[in-house]
């Protein structure tokens, strides 16, 4: 047996009990070490806002109409999963034991998956093991930077600096933009100035849009890249881009989009508006990219040391809190950025 946890509700997070899966000839057994709690899809579950679970998804029509919620409580959520092996099939010789592999099963203490699973996602023995739960949602972030089409010498705005848009302006920086990061939390602005971005911007003082103008000479940001979630900061981004330019937007947003006025500068300023999200890449990239290839970036770089994910990791909590680790992402997002379970204990 091994723990597993659970949303059996709106606000209600148990940790229980689940059976060890079989492990067939092809067979991985891993025993998670770190699982990441995702600020943005996770809570919105936790929330119970999520449209799945309040709403039915007609994956044929690609559309959500009334009925059913396409997910019900209680459920497992948690995609951002590292652990080790500890027990090979007598069929694999991809993958043995000891090794550290990335990926996404659950916030639960192991798993088992395909050799071809595993092999594909074993982690530098180099690299700190934590960073193998920036896999997925590193992979998130470089979408919404390709989604950009960004160019050398661009200045590109990053609305909101939680885990995503830390890991978006950095990315930015490395394309060879001029980054400018916005924010209303103190400790979220000097994180990203340490981290590389150009200048920060206290959104809570006002005027984004008019302060982003006098750093470009008139002419407003090339790119912005909103990642908050905020209809507000949204409505922000699209005031902040110069005439004919593109805001991308890989924020989950939530409810009615009060505070987006589109009669206004996204009107009147041509503004493109792009989605970005992770089920799949710019048309354009395609042919080229795909959800591994995503994957494998983030952790090439963050290996190489030209991401710098470890700093994003805030707190790290014991599994079997973690009803109080929901609670603190939820109600103090002011004072956490990654929160990680730990899993001590293997499973059986």
């Amino acid at each position: 047996m091994g723990a597993v946890v659970r949303l059996d509700g709106p606000g209600s997070v148990s940790v229980g009990e689940e059976p060890d899966p079989p492990l067939p000839a092809t067979g991985v057994r891993l025993r998670t070490r770190y699982s990441g709690i995702s600020a943005g899809t996770e809570l919105t579950q936790y929330r119970g806002t999520n449209a799945h679970f309040v709403k039915t998804w007609d994956a044929d029509a690609r559309l959500f109409v009334p009925g059913r919620p396409t997910v019900r409580y209680p459920t497992v959520v948690g995609y951002e999963e590292v652990g080790e092996v500890v027990e090979v099939g007598p069929d694999v010789t991809a993958v043995r034991p000891g090794q550290v592999v990335w990926g996404a099963w659950g916030h639960r203490a192991g798993t088992v998956v395909e050799e071809a699973y595993a092999a594909q996602r074993v982690l530098d023995p180099r690299a700190d093991p934590v960073l193998g739960i920036f896999g997925h949602i590193g992979s998130v972030a470089l979408n919404v930077v390709l989604d950009a089409d960004l160019h050398l010498g661009e200045t590109v705005v990053v609305f909101g600096l939680g885990v995503v848009g830390q890991v978006v302006a950095q990315l930015a920086r490395r394309s060879g933009t001029r980054v400018v990061g916005v924010d209303t939390v103190p400790d979220r602005l000097e994180l990203a100035r340490r981290l590389g971005a150009d200048e920060v911007l206290d959104a809570a003082a006002g005027g984004v849009a008019e302060r982003v103008r006098a750093l470009t000479g008139g002419r407003g940001a090339d790119v912005a890249l909103e990642v908050s979630g905020n209809p507000r900061a949204l409505h922000e981004a699209v005031r902040t881009v110069a005439y004919n330019s593109r805001v991308v937007t890989g924020g989950f947003h939530q409810g009615e989009a009060s505070g987006l006025f589109l009669g206004e500068e996204f009107h009147h300023n041509r503004v493109d508006l792009v989605c970005s999200q992770i089920s799949g890449v710019a048309p354009g990239l395609a042919h080229r990219w795909d959800r591994k290839r995503l994957n494998d970036t983030v952790m090439d770089l963050a290996v190489a040391g030209h991401l710098l994910l470890r700093p994003l990791v805030s707190h790290v909590v014991p599994a079997e809190e973690a009803a109080s680790a929901y609670e603190l992402i939820d109600t103090r997002p002011d004072q956490v950025m990654q929160v990680v379970l730990e899993f001590t204990s293997p499973p059986g």
